[in-house]
């Protein structure tokens, strides 16, 4: 058997979700266009641009990844949590990075 088996599920149950909430929204803007209300709240535009985002994240997980690395080979913890912690915390701590850039930005306007 495979090791990603475990993926088939939880693949499943985020496209539902998906599905849900795109029909969800849609019901929900076909009725602010009927009480005639603009939808502009479901814009959340910035001028920060989102390749920023994804960016940082990007490195994050990157530098988690060699993180993770170093940490199993210096110390006895297990590899995927070595790893794993790594990982989500790099890839967080860039998310909050591009947050106080995007805020920064966004007063600066």
């Amino acid at each position: 058997m495979n090791d990603l088996e475990f993926l088939i599920p939880i693949a499943f149950f985020a496209v539902v979700y998906g599905i849900f909430q795109l029909y969800v929204r849609r019901k929900e803007r076909l009725a602010l266009i009927e009480k005639g209300v603009t939808a502009a709240i479901f814009n959340s535009e910035s001028n920060v641009s989102p390749s920023l985002k994804y960016g940082i994240f990007c490195i994050g997980i990157a530098i988690g990844f060699l993180m993770g690395a170093i940490l199993n080979e210096t110390t006895h913890l297990e590899e995927g949590v070595a790893y794993l912690s790594m990982i989500f915390l790099f890839g967080g701590i860039g998310l909050v990075v591009y947050y106080f850039i995007a805020r920064k930005h966004i007063r600066k306007e």
